[in-house]
């Protein structure tokens, strides 16, 4: 992506699915930085909206009494039943975290097992991020990674996609978050994950 501060390191796509379609989708970023954190959720949600995918950012729905302290699996449990009944159909969870543990997240990722968790414990096994203040740490990369779960109700909450992303330098953060919110986008289109690439007929109006 020429200059850009995001890279893409891991990319990995659920075997059993080859296109996935979603009409309305929840947008989370788990960060410290509460800054960081509204413009990712708006800015990733003014994209689904473009491209006409109803989107929520998680501010929206995480009060914040609710990302203040620990949650229970069943408390995501019930989050995403919540979900279900306003007809959302998908959750796209970004997670960041720093350059101590980016080589063991790396290992983790190659490992069966990782791809056999849901959502809620995902959240559960990350959720002290909330809580981590970032200006405690020095890191020079940060290392995020963005993963799609389907909440469909016919349909197990299954891991749809999960991509590992440095981000290198982020010293402007407006433009750091623009460039992850391309890459995450370009790796989505393709796959065929909800953002899609236009055919040729599409883009020449054929």
């Amino acid at each position: 992506m020429g200059c850009s501060s995001a890279e893409l390191v891991e990319n990995w796509k659920n075997p059993d699915i080859v296109i996935f379609d979603a009409d309305k989708v929840l947008v989370v970023g788990m960060t410290y930085n509460e800054e960081a954190r509204v413009q990712y959720e708006t800015k990733l949600r003014d994209e689904f909206e473009k491209r006409g995918v109803e989107a929520m950012r998680s501010i929206d729905l995480f009060d914040v009494e609710f990302t203040s302290s620990e949650r229970s699996e069943q408390e995501l449990g019930e989050v995403e039943q919540q979900l279900l009944d306003k007809d959302f159909d998908a959750i796209l969870f970004t997670k960041v975290t720093g350059i101590e543990s980016i080589e063991a997240n790396r290992r983790l990722l190659n490992t069966i097992d990782r791809y056999d968790a849901g959502f809620e414990e995902d959240y559960i096994s990350n959720q002290n991020i909330y809580f981590m203040p970032e200006d405690k740490q020095d890191f020079t990369i940060y290392h995020a990674e963005t993963s799609l779960y389907c909440i469909c109700p016919d349909k197990d909450r299954e891991l749809i996609w999960r991509g590992s992303i440095d981000i290198n330098d982020p010293v402007d953060m407006e433009k750091s978050i623009d460039d992850y919110i391309g890459l995450v986008i370009m790796a989505m289109e393709d796959q065929d994950l909800i953002f899609r690439k236009k055919s040729t007929n599409e883009v020449t109006g054929l």
